[in-house]
Formats: structure tokens, C-alpha cells, sequence
């Protein structure tokens, strides 16, 4: 387990340079001018080249990436083009609203796919099976903005069930910062939910078919004795790794789902940054959600040693 740890933050450093830079080029290729921006639009062309000069932008872009890296290496992430506000402190305050986002939408599509995958797979076939199929497709199909979208239209505006916009800190008022995130929560988890109620359902299936499981039974064990003790354990394997990607897939939906509900989390800020083009904006996001990416892949495969004994020797 060591080694694979060891492998895994060996490999993340080589990730981050790679990510980074190809965010830090493509931002550099991208059409528009930030010195423009930033000096306004009827500035002149002295008082354009003077901004520029100032910012470094008229520099070549290794020695801008270098420069940057450097004061990222020193924990600096630089500081915001457009209102100097430290980067750190841009993502420390966007960060707890993706993050919470995030969680609740996984929590929901763990605690629906779990039941509708083991309902799914005890009685294949059947009507629960069927159901769960297609409402699988209809989860994976449908983008998450459309389903954003009809929930605020109609639990929010028309029967004024939740919140349609805004963020309450888990600090101030728990059930507050819940009951605000349950819609875009709601229309993040669809296609999460569809793929690992797929995933084990069909993992299920083949654990339920296996000698020792009708053996279990046969020594007179209840069918959740079964589930419990014999089959989520051996499924779980190929259900983590569908969860670990998901996991990143969750954090890249975010940018459109805190766009309708107008949560100021990573996802939006990126937006207005990229839109900015305000660099070391992009490029901090760009470390922290890789960082979070390699954690979750970290996790994952630690918990395969968990699931499954004989990796802890091999």
C-alpha cells in the first residue's frame, strides 16, 4: 500500500505541471487582450503597453510560466490582474461552495443508486428492474443545466418549496446550507446516479450468481445477511472505480450548475476568469482541482486493498 502511495504522489507532480501549463498556453492563445481589459475601452495604445508592461505580458510565455511557478512552489498562487486580490484568498472563499455542492450531490447519487442498483439486481428482470433502466438513461441522457433548469421553475418559483439561488455557510445554519443546496445538488448527481446504479446493478447480478453466495443461502442466511455480508463488499470494487471518476466529472459539472443557481464557487469564478482572462485566477483553480483529483485517485486506490485482501501482497 505504501508504494502504491508513494506512486501516486510521485505521479502528481509531473501532473501538475503538465495541467498547468497547458491551461497557462491555451489561456495565452485564446482570443482577447487582459491589458485591454484591464485599462479600459477607449484607453490608448501607450496606456495599453503600459499595462501590459507592468503586468509582464509583453514577457515570453515560458519565462511568465516560470516566474509563476516559482512563487507557487513558495505557496504564492500571485495575485488577481484585475483586483489584486490574492488567488488564495479567491479560491479559499469560492472553494467551501463547490466543495459542499459537491458532497451532498454525491451523498444523494450513492444513497439512490445504492437502492435502486440492489433492487435492480435481486429481482432481474422485474418491473423494479425495468424501472431502474430507464430511469438510468433518462439520468445519463438529460444535462444537468435542463434539469437545473425545470427544478427551479418548478420547486422553487412556482411552489416555493426550496431556494431557488443563494448559499448559507454550514457555519451559520446547517439545515439552511442544506436545504439551499438540495436543487442544484438535485440537478448535478443525474448522471452520477445513472452510472453507479448501472454499475451495481450489474456487479450485483454476476456477486448474486457466485457458488458461495447460493451456498450462503443455502445455509439458511436472510437475503440481507447476503447483501450485507457476502455481495456489496465484492461488488464494491468495480463500483468504487466508477466513483472515482465520477468524482472529477462532478467537480467539472459544477461550472454550469453554480452558473442557474448563482453559487460563487470555483466553478463560476472560473468562468468570470477565464472570460477575464485573468491568469493566475485560472491557473490557481487549475492546482487545486487537480490536487483534489489526485486525492480522490489516492483514496481509490486504497480502498481497493480494503475491498479486496490479496492486493495487500501483491
Amino acid at each position: 500500500m505504501s508504494r502504491t502511495i508513494a506512486t501516486r504522489l510521485a505521479w502528481a507532480i509531473p501532473t501538475l505541471l503538465v495541467v498547468t501549463f497547458a491551461v497557462f498556453a491555451l489561456i495565452d492563445l485564446a482570443p482577447g487582450d487582459a491589458a485591454q481589459s484591464l485599462a479600459g475601452e477607449n484607453a490608448t495604445a501607450e496606456q495599453i503597453a503600459e499595462v501590459r508592461d507592468r503586468l509582464g505580458l509583453d514577457e515570453p510565455l515560458i519565462e511568465r510560466y516560470a516566474e509563476w511557478l516559482g512563487g507557487t512552489v513558495q505557496g504564492d498562487l500571485g495575485d488577481s490582474l484585475f483586483n489584486d486580490e490574492p488567488v488564495r484568498d479567491i479560491i479559499a472563499r469560492a472553494l467551501p461552495h463547490t466543495i459542499s455542492l459537491a458532497l451532498v450531490a454525491l451523498t444523494f447519487s450513492l444513497v439512490i443508486a445504492m437502492v435502486a442498483g440492489t433492487c435492480a439486481a435481486v429481482r432481474p428482470g422485474g418491473i423494479a428492474d425495468r424501472l431502474v433502466s430507464i430511469g438510468a438513461s433518462v439520468g445519463i441522457a438529460v444535462p444537468p443545466f435542463l434539469v437545473g433548469v425545470v427544478l427551479v421553475s418548478q420547486l422553487a418559483v412556482q411552489r416555493d418549496i426550496f431556494p431557488a439561488l443563494g448559499y448559507v455557510p454550514f457555519t451559520e445554519d446547517p439545515w439552511q446550507w442544506f436545504f439551499h443546496l438540495v436543487l442544484p445538488a438535485l440537478a448535478l448527481c443525474g448522471v452520477t446516479t445513472g452510472e453507479l446504479a448501472r454499475q451495481l446493478r450489474g456487479a450485483l447480478r454476476d456477486v448474486l450468481e457466485q457458488d458461495y453466495v447460493v451456498a450462503a443461502h443455502a445455509k439458511g442466511l436472510s437475503r440481507m445477511q447476503v447483501l450485507s455480508h457476502h455481495a456489496f463488499r465484492n461488488a464494491a470494487i468495480p463500483l468504487v472505480t466508477v466513483l472515482g471518476l465520477r468524482i472529477s466529472q462532478l467537480l467539472g459539472g459544477t461550472v454550469i450548475v453554480e452558473q442557474i443557481f448563482l453559487l460563487r464557487g470555483l466553478g463560476s469564478t472560473l468562468v468570470t476568469a477565464v472570460l477575464n482572462r485573468d491568469i493566475p485566477v485560472v491557473l490557481g483553480i487549475a492546482v487545486v482541482t487537480t490536487v483534489i483529483v489526485t486525492i480522490v485517485n489516492l483514496l481509490v486506490d486504497v480502498s481497493y486493498t480494503w475491498l479486496n485482501p490479496k492486493l495487500r501482497y501483491a
